[in-house]
């Protein structure tokens, strides 16, 4: 068996690759792209498996920013929740949909498309650290999901915009949501998710470069829930986002996933964003459910941590102390 050390929790673990010697008891994870994206196989996932599978899984999540498993048809919302206790602590559904559940949030094209980049919940202090999300209903066509990496994106600038966007924050909250974007006038089921949505209102300020709490490495920290650059106009705010965010939505920064029932993604919500391609009709139903794992408070590169503006997460998540290791 050959390998790579990965960084976790501060800890280093050992990542199996699929060679012709490899024991068979050993769990394949198959490279998907140089940036970002894996797959791994052979994998029956729930709340019983092996520390040595999970290690596995938390380091191929560390090095790959996103993973995919085909073929778990036997999961449901409990067992999707019993497996993600194994890799860290689940938060509420949400900070603002208090209707979603006890466990899980239903993401359902019912309720409106997230068809914008964005990291999940950013506009909250504690930022979830991972999401688990599961297909149950899926269009004939279309629906596919894309993901980013932001580590790539900020290992892409020239030094001098590095520099430029170590020294940025930016304001984030949730009335910048991503189903404000679209153009369609909202029918009565997403106008009622929307009006939850933002319910209570929520305003963080981060830094636009955070220090990755498990990996070490540097991440842009960006999406569709930033306000403005902190101290900026709104015209350098919009420039200098659009600068920085258009090297996060470089193709080949990016991996997409075509959906198939049976299927799980768990992104590193720390180091990626992603966006649900909205190429299917009206007709055409898309049902996932997601579980988030709570976060580390994201710090700056000078170490200054993000700050609370509006809103108080703590009935939504506590904070991950186990992320603030490295």
């Amino acid at each position: 068996m050959s390998g790579s050390i990965v960084m976790f929790e501060g800890k280093a673990h050992r990542m199996s690759v699929a060679t012709p010697s490899q024991p068979e008891n050993s769990v394949p994870v198959v490279k998907l792209g140089a940036h970002i994206g894996a797959r791994i196989d052979g994998v029956r996932l729930g709340g019983a498996l092996d520390t040595a599978t999970i290690a596995t899984i938390r380091a191929a999540l560390a090095e790959h920013k996103v993973i995919f498993f085909r073929g778990q048809y036997h999961l449901t919302e409990d067992g999707q929740y019993e497996f993600a206790q194994l890799l860290g602590t689940p938060t509420t559904p949400h900070p603002t949909l208090t209707s979603a559940g006890v466990k899980s949030l239903a993401i359902d094209s019912r309720h409106g498309r997230s068809n914008v980049w964005h990291t999940d919940v950013t506009f909250v202090d504690r930022v979830p650290r991972a999401s688990i999300l599961r297909a149950e209903s899926l269009p004939s066509y279309g629906g596919s999901t894309m993901w980013a990496s932001t580590v790539a994106a900020y290992d892409s600038l020239p030094d001098p915009l590095k520099r430029l966007a170590e020294s940025l924050r930016a304001r984030h909250t949730n009335q910048y949501d991503y189903a404000a974007d679209t153009e369609d006038q909202l029918d009565d089921g997403s106008e009622a998710y929307r009006r939850e949505f933002e319910s209570a209102f929520f305003e963080t300020e981060h830094p636009v470069v955070h220090v990755h709490p498990d990996t070490g490495e540097r991440a842009l920290l960006l999406g569709s829930f930033v306000k403005q650059i902190t101290g900026l106009s709104t015209k350098e705010s919009q420039t200098l986002f659009r600068l920085f965010q258009g090297r996060v939505t470089r193709p080949e920064n990016t991996a997409r996933w075509n959906w198939e029932l049976g299927d799980v993604a768990i992104w590193d919500n720390l180091a990626t964003q992603h966006y649900a391609v909205d190429d299917y009709d009206g007709s055409e139903h898309r049902r996932l459910t997601r579980i988030t794992l709570a976060g580390a408070i994201p710090v700056g590169v000078d170490g200054a941590p993000s700050t609370v503006i509006a809103g108080n997460a703590e009935s939504y998540s506590a904070v991950d102390s186990l992320s603030q290791a490295a």
